[in-house]
């Protein structure tokens, strides 16, 4: 080997000897370096990717029970424009059983009224009571018997007449 004594060429060959040095030490330690800074990245980036990801499969499924939910709705909506016929034939049918009624209404109040102890709504319940309670039984009895009264009382003002008692139908309770 040679030696240069030229000092100027010395550095000059020390710098660029460095250079190349530094270099080629880059380009040894760059996929290490790159791979560190991938993992680097990965390592921060990674959890908050999987948490998003865990958002989206719930949001996912919400959205699909919401779809379930629409389609129901829309099938419900689709039997309710179907039901429009017969619900228009119920609502005439209620018009006219509306009109029947009150023709009905009308014919009674034309009659003449009759006084009704067999159909004494009081005196059917009584027949209907079976108590083993004696002190019950006879206030069921009583109350039974004013309001019979007060009927009669009731009617015979109403109707111009003097009846004084009704008679007992063979259902209630001696």
């Amino acid at each position: 080997m040679t030696t240069i004594n030229d000092p100027n060429l010395n550095l000059k060959v020390k710098k660029t000897v460095e250079k190349i040095s530094e270099n080629m030490h880059i380009i040894a330690n760059e996929p290490s370096l790159a791979f560190y800074r991938i993992q680097e990245h990965v390592r921060k980036v990674l959890p908050l990717v999987v948490d998003r990801r865990s958002e989206v499969e719930v949001l996912q499924q919400e959205l699909q029970g919401k779809c379930y939910d629409l389609e129901y709705a829309v099938t419900a909506l689709k039997s309710i424009e179907a039901a429009e016929k017969p619900v228009k034939n119920i609502h005439e049918l209620l018009k006219n059983a509306i009109f029947l009624k009150q023709q009905l209404k009308y014919e009674e109040s034309k009659r003449p009224k009759k006084e009704s102890s067999q159909n004494s709504v009081y005196k059917r319940l009584s027949a209907h009571i079976t108590l083993d309670i004696p002190d019950l039984t006879n206030a069921v009895r009583e109350t039974t018997n004013r309001v019979e009264n007060m009927m009669i009382r009731t009617n015979s003002v109403q109707n111009g007449t003097n009846a004084t008692e009704l008679q007992r139908s063979h259902t209630t309770l001696h």
